[in-house]
């Protein structure tokens, strides 16, 4: 009876030890693997993990079949750790070769909001003592101004001569917020010190910066840069934007970065239209080319699982107009796949850039990632702390929002 004791405790904690194992090697895997694959045509489907995986398809084995010989193809596949444990099921669908023609050259950008965007709140000074009509009323940092008594605000000198016609009568505020439409009420204040009438708001109806394109994709017509949306540096929210436009730009001077203290690319716009602004997305922003640019030699873009820790190259324009390449390295973040933005730690490793810029600075946004010859990435942000390192995408995530945007067009 005590050895049966002693057995059945033993097998208890077998048991319960192997059950840990099991659940944080599953744990592990949910934040390894995405729910989304993409497939070459003839091409197994692998993964980059600790763990083997093995990727089953009506109970066989995935491999370069006649199920991934079709382009367009899309299913579903049960994936096996060690071959026998399930713990997912994920679509994969069969691609050709995705190629694009790699930029890393400097863009100017301009960029109307849609409405004017409210970025802080001031007390207005009165005879009766300090008020804030607007936020009184429930108008919030972030909202976006569209309207004024039915009359549309495109700029913060139409939004000030609405309010002083007022004359301090109610006034009827539509504003956005979070995609959603309000309707606000209330007067402004009359102001001791300027003897006009203020609602206690500040606004910005634009914004203009330096970026870096990544690539342009014939199959869409649509260019892209940056690889992180553009947003608004008070509200740190993604700007709506009811217009914009790129146009080629050229760099004059660089601030080197230092730790605390990101350095910048300053350039200057040289007016050549690239086209209009078509999407502001996380992933960067995006056009369909009208413009010329000075297009390179067809390059594949790595899908996601095919990116490897370990060196690759960093294409940017440090200098004028003209992209050159520089060494780096690069490690996907953990849970890397369920993030559509910061998928990759890169750390510049070239002695030339690190003496020029100190690593990575802003202006840089959007410079292509390559490792063996296909593009892997772009950059997207420095690391405050150490500007020898930053963040990047995933080349296929900016390839799949530029699809949506040409079909978006063909739809509209």
């Amino acid at each position: 009876m005590k050895f049966a004791r002693i057995l059945t405790k033993s097998l208890f904690y077998i048991f319960l030890a192997l059950d840990i194992v099991i659940f944080s090697m599953i744990a592990y895997l949910d934040t390894t693997v995405t729910d989304d694959y993409k497939i070459k045509k003839g091409d197994p489907l692998t993964f980059d993990t600790a763990v083997p995986i093995t990727a089953v398809y009506e109970g066989t084995k995935l491999s370069a079949s006649e199920k991934s010989d079709s382009i367009g193809e899309e299913f579903d596949v049960e994936l096996k750790a060690f071959g026998i444990i399930p713990f997912s099921t994920v679509s994969v669908e069969v691609v050709d070769e995705l190629q694009v023609s790699v930029l890393g050259t400097p863009f100017g950008m301009k960029l109307y909001t849609d409405g004017v965007l409210v970025i802080d709140m001031t007390d207005v000074e009165t005879e009766n003592g300090n008020v804030n009509p607007a936020k009184e009323a429930g108008i919030k940092k972030g909202d976006y101004i569209v309207s004024v008594d039915g009359r549309e605000i495109t700029t913060n000198e139409e939004l000030g001569a609405a309010v002083e016609a007022s004359a301090g009568n109610e006034m009827k505020f539509e504003i956005k917020r979070n995609g959603k439409t309000k309707i606000i009420r209330f007067c402004a204040a009359l102001s001791k010190e300027t003897n006009s009438y203020k609602i206690g708001l500040w606004v910005r109806d634009s914004s203009a910066g330096i970026g870096t394109l990544t690539f342009y994709s014939p199959a869409t017509g649509v260019v892209c840069g940056l690889g992180h949306g553009v947003c608004d540096e008070d509200t740190e929210e993604l700007l709506e934007l009811d217009s914009g436009e790129l146009v080629t730009a050229e760099i004059i001077s660089v601030e080197k970065g230092s730790s605390g203290n990101p350095g910048q690319l300053k350039g200057k716009f040289t007016y050549s239209t690239i086209g209009a602004i078509d999407l502001n997305s996380e992933c960067g922003i995006f056009s369909l080319l009208q413009g010329k640019l000075n297009l390179s030699n067809l390059t594949e873009i790595a899908l996601k699982q095919e990116v490897k820790d370990g060196d690759a190259q960093l294409l940017c324009t440090v200098n004028g107009e003209s992209p050159k390449l520089f060494s780096c390295s690069i490690k996907k973040k953990n849970a890397a796949y369920l993030s559509p933005t910061k998928n990759l730690i890169v750390t510049v490793t070239d002695k030339e850039l690190l003496n020029l810029t100190g690593g990575i600075v802003q202006g840089m946004s959007g410079s292509p990632i390559l490792q063996n010859g296909k593009l892997v990435g772009a950059v997207t942000h420095v690391l405050i702390d150490d500007p020898t390192s930053g963040y990047g995408i995933f080349a296929e995530n900016m390839l799949k929002t530029a699809q949506g945007v040409e079909e978006l067009k063909k739809a509209g």
